[in-house]
Protein backbone atom coordinates (compact mmCIF):
# COMPACT_ATOMS: atom_id res chain seq x y z
CA UNK A 1 0.00 0.00 0.00
CA UNK A 2 1.82 3.52 -0.83
CA UNK A 3 2.25 5.63 1.59
CA UNK A 4 3.88 9.11 2.42
CA UNK A 5 4.51 11.75 5.48
CA UNK A 6 5.43 15.34 6.02
CA UNK A 7 6.24 16.57 8.60
CA UNK A 8 5.37 20.02 9.12
CA UNK A 9 7.45 22.67 11.22
CA UNK A 10 4.15 25.02 13.02
CA UNK A 11 3.60 26.11 15.97
CA UNK A 12 -0.29 26.05 15.51
CA UNK A 13 -0.07 22.16 15.02
CA UNK A 14 -3.39 21.45 17.07
CA UNK A 15 -4.73 24.40 15.75
CA UNK A 16 -4.25 23.10 12.31
CA UNK A 17 -5.30 19.74 13.25
CA UNK A 18 -8.82 20.94 14.20
CA UNK A 19 -9.19 23.25 11.73
CA UNK A 20 -8.28 20.42 8.64
CA UNK A 21 -10.75 17.89 11.19
CA UNK A 22 -14.00 20.09 10.99
CA UNK A 23 -13.86 21.31 7.65
CA UNK A 24 -13.58 17.54 6.26
CA UNK A 25 -15.85 16.85 8.39
CA UNK A 26 -18.58 19.25 7.70
CA UNK A 27 -17.74 18.67 4.11
CA UNK A 28 -18.93 14.73 4.94
CA UNK A 29 -22.03 16.05 6.36
CA UNK A 30 -25.46 15.10 3.92
CA UNK A 31 -26.61 18.20 3.73
CA UNK A 32 -23.73 20.51 3.12
CA UNK A 33 -21.90 20.26 -0.39
CA UNK A 34 -20.56 23.63 -1.09
CA UNK A 35 -19.93 24.26 -4.81
CA UNK A 36 -15.84 22.84 -5.36
CA UNK A 37 -13.56 23.52 -8.11
CA UNK A 38 -12.47 20.44 -10.04
CA UNK A 39 -9.20 21.63 -10.12
CA UNK A 40 -9.21 21.62 -5.69
CA UNK A 41 -9.27 18.04 -5.77
CA UNK A 42 -6.37 17.19 -8.31
CA UNK A 43 -6.58 14.62 -11.29
CA UNK A 44 -10.22 13.36 -11.50
CA UNK A 45 -13.58 14.99 -10.60
CA UNK A 46 -14.58 16.31 -7.47
CA UNK A 47 -14.65 16.28 -3.78
CA UNK A 48 -13.52 12.22 -2.22
CA UNK A 49 -16.48 10.63 -0.17
CA UNK A 50 -15.65 11.54 3.86
CA UNK A 51 -15.97 7.99 5.72
CA UNK A 52 -14.96 8.34 8.78
CA UNK A 53 -13.42 11.30 10.61
CA UNK A 54 -11.91 10.36 14.21
CA UNK A 55 -10.23 13.34 16.00
CA UNK A 56 -8.94 13.74 19.65
CA UNK A 57 -6.72 16.45 21.17
CA UNK A 58 -3.16 15.66 19.63
CA UNK A 59 -4.16 13.07 16.93
CA UNK A 60 -6.63 12.22 13.89
CA UNK A 61 -7.64 9.85 11.40
CA UNK A 62 -9.91 10.91 8.17
CA UNK A 63 -10.49 7.83 6.04
CA UNK A 64 -12.23 8.50 2.36
CA UNK A 65 -13.11 6.67 -0.57
CA UNK A 66 -9.43 7.99 -1.66
CA UNK A 67 -7.59 5.94 1.53
CA UNK A 68 -6.63 7.55 4.41
CA UNK A 69 -4.88 10.20 6.58
CA UNK A 70 -3.51 10.31 10.28
CA UNK A 71 -2.13 13.16 11.95
CA UNK A 72 -0.61 13.97 14.94
CA UNK A 73 -0.29 17.12 16.93
CA UNK A 74 3.53 17.48 18.45
CA UNK A 75 5.41 20.35 19.93
CA UNK A 76 6.70 22.09 17.17
CA UNK A 77 5.40 19.89 14.74
CA UNK A 78 2.46 18.78 12.45
CA UNK A 79 3.25 15.39 11.71
CA UNK A 80 1.30 13.51 8.88
CA UNK A 81 0.76 10.28 6.93
CA UNK A 82 -1.28 8.71 4.14
CA UNK A 83 -2.11 5.77 2.48
CA UNK A 84 -4.08 4.39 -0.21
CA UNK A 85 -4.71 2.19 -2.32
CA UNK A 86 -2.92 2.85 -5.36
CA UNK A 87 -0.16 5.80 -6.43
CA UNK A 88 -3.03 8.00 -8.29
CA UNK A 89 -5.36 7.99 -5.16
CA UNK A 90 -2.37 8.82 -2.95
CA UNK A 91 -1.37 11.96 -4.67
CA UNK A 92 -5.12 13.21 -4.57
CA UNK A 93 -5.21 12.75 -0.52
CA UNK A 94 -1.70 14.64 -1.09
CA UNK A 95 -2.90 17.59 -2.92
CA UNK A 96 -6.18 17.62 -0.78
CA UNK A 97 -3.62 17.97 2.28
CA UNK A 98 -1.20 20.46 0.66
CA UNK A 99 -3.88 22.88 -0.73
CA UNK A 100 -5.80 23.04 2.32
CA UNK A 101 -2.94 23.11 4.82
CA UNK A 102 -1.39 25.51 2.90
CA UNK A 103 -4.14 27.43 2.78
CA UNK A 104 -4.92 27.74 6.23
CA UNK A 105 -1.32 28.87 7.29
CA UNK A 106 -0.74 30.75 4.82
CA UNK A 107 0.18 33.63 7.49
CA UNK A 108 2.70 31.43 8.86
CA UNK A 109 3.97 30.75 5.63
CA UNK A 110 3.25 27.33 6.02
CA UNK A 111 4.90 24.65 3.87
CA UNK A 112 3.81 20.65 3.24
CA UNK A 113 6.53 18.63 1.80
CA UNK A 114 6.51 14.74 1.39
CA UNK A 115 8.28 12.17 1.25
CA UNK A 116 7.21 8.50 0.37
CA UNK A 117 7.50 6.11 3.29
CA UNK A 118 8.86 3.19 3.44
CA UNK A 119 7.70 -0.20 4.88
CA UNK A 120 11.77 -0.26 6.71
CA UNK A 121 11.13 3.13 7.89
CA UNK A 122 7.81 2.07 9.30
CA UNK A 123 9.36 -0.40 10.84
CA UNK A 124 12.28 0.64 12.13
CA UNK A 125 9.86 4.22 13.73
CA UNK A 126 7.69 1.77 15.56
CA UNK A 127 10.25 -0.17 17.13
CA UNK A 128 12.17 2.94 18.58
CA UNK A 129 8.69 4.11 19.29
CA UNK A 130 7.83 0.94 21.90
CA UNK A 131 11.71 1.30 23.12
CA UNK A 132 10.64 5.24 24.18
CA UNK A 133 7.03 3.85 25.65
CA UNK A 134 9.14 1.21 27.99
CA UNK A 135 11.21 4.07 28.85
CA UNK A 136 14.58 2.62 27.65
CA UNK A 137 16.98 1.99 24.88
CA UNK A 138 17.25 -0.98 22.94
CA UNK A 139 19.22 -3.95 23.91
CA UNK A 140 22.60 -4.26 22.15
CA UNK A 141 23.63 -7.59 21.66
CA UNK A 142 27.77 -8.12 20.54
CA UNK A 143 28.26 -9.62 17.22
CA UNK A 144 29.98 -12.42 18.26
CA UNK A 145 26.90 -13.46 20.61
CA UNK A 146 24.42 -15.96 19.52
CA UNK A 147 20.95 -16.20 20.57
CA UNK A 148 20.13 -19.21 22.76
CA UNK A 149 16.80 -19.43 20.98
CA UNK A 150 18.78 -20.23 17.83
CA UNK A 151 19.80 -23.74 19.51
CA UNK A 152 15.78 -24.82 19.95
Amino acid sequence: MPAAEAHIPTDHAASYLTRLCDHIGKLGQADHRPPHRRAAHGRGGGPPEIRHVERGATEATVTLNWGQWVMQARPGLLAVRTEAADEENLRRIQDLLTARLEKFGRREHLTVTWQTATAEARTTARQEDHQAERGRPPAQVPANRRDPREDQ
